[in-house]
């Protein structure tokens, strides 16, 4: 299954955008779950659109601008809190099986705390009641501590795994082998390629990632989600293609992808 986020930098109606995923020929998308923590999402019904177009929704992307509150306490932390309990209802409610969080934001992001972990205590705990996953980014700026390691390493949980990020792993640590240490909690993948430095969610095949050995590591975590992009528009490089044309090589280049995971 080949699937792709659903915004890649192209200002389009939410219809005619799944329209041409998948005319295009991709089985599935991500979607973006909005800054505003659902109420556009719910209000356009962007689940039903997509599905109108044979599309399957492997996964929402939670806000993350204001996920440090969720480690302090401020008078927007119970705001932003409540924003991401509503993240898991709306998915049990369309019937999403994972939501994609960070599990802090960059470049300074608050000490872990108590109220943090209590706070993730009830997050994964409202996962578990609606059956719903949990997948964590893999961010991690060096020297800090990696939040996403410790929510892994603290909670037991089925419901809580990681989203593998190629442009993250990519530009900021390579040397971590998140795929080889928790192999059984990969739940969503985000692939896109860059310049080794930037987080440029390139095509890939056009950056510094080399696909063959990460794509088998990937196989032989026993992985069984889609191959999914996470690209976007966001360079010169793409700027002469239409919208059919870049989505057109989007899905050559999952293809690619898909082929080298599955040649283990």
């Amino acid at each position: 299954m080949l699937s792709i986020h659903d915004y890649t930098g192209h200002e389009l109606p939410y219809a005619e955008r799944y329209r041409l995923i998948a005319q295009a020929g991709f089985d599935a998308v991500l979607m973006w779950y909005g800054d505003d923590y659902g109420a556009e999402f719910r209000e356009t019904n962007r689940p039903a659109q997509a599905r109108s177009q044979g599309l399957f929704i492997e996964n929402v992307h939670a806000p993350f601008d204001e996920v440090n509150h969720l480690w302090e306490d401020t008078p927007d932390s119970q705001r932003v809190f409540a924003g991401y309990l509503q993240c898991l209802e709306d998915c049990a409610r369309y019937e999403i099986p994972t939501v994609v969080m960070h599990a802090d934001r960059s470049p300074e992001p608050p000490p872990t705390s108590e109220i943090g972990l209590a706070r993730w205590t009830k997050l994964v705990a409202q996962a578990e009641q609606f059956g719903v996953n949990i997948a964590i980014e893999n961010m991690r700026f060096a020297p800090q501590i990696d939040k996403t390691e410790l929510l892994l390493e603290h909670f037991n949980s089925p419901r809580l795994g990681f989203c593998f990020d190629s442009g993250h792993w990519q530009a900021r640590r390579r040397n971590f082998d998140w795929l080889d240490r928790w192999p059984g909690r990969l739940m969503a993948l985000h692939l896109h390629d860059n310049d080794h430095e930037n987080d440029l969610h390139l095509l890939p095949f056009d950056g510094t990632v080399d696909w063959l050995p990460l794509m088998r590591q990937i196989a032989n975590t026993g992985y069984a989600g889609p191959t999914t992009l996470e690209v976007a528009r966001k360079t010169s490089d793409y700027e002469h293609m239409t919208v059919e044309e870049y989505l057109a090589q989007a899905h050559a280049c999952a293809m690619k992808l898909d082929q080298l995971r599955n040649q283990i």
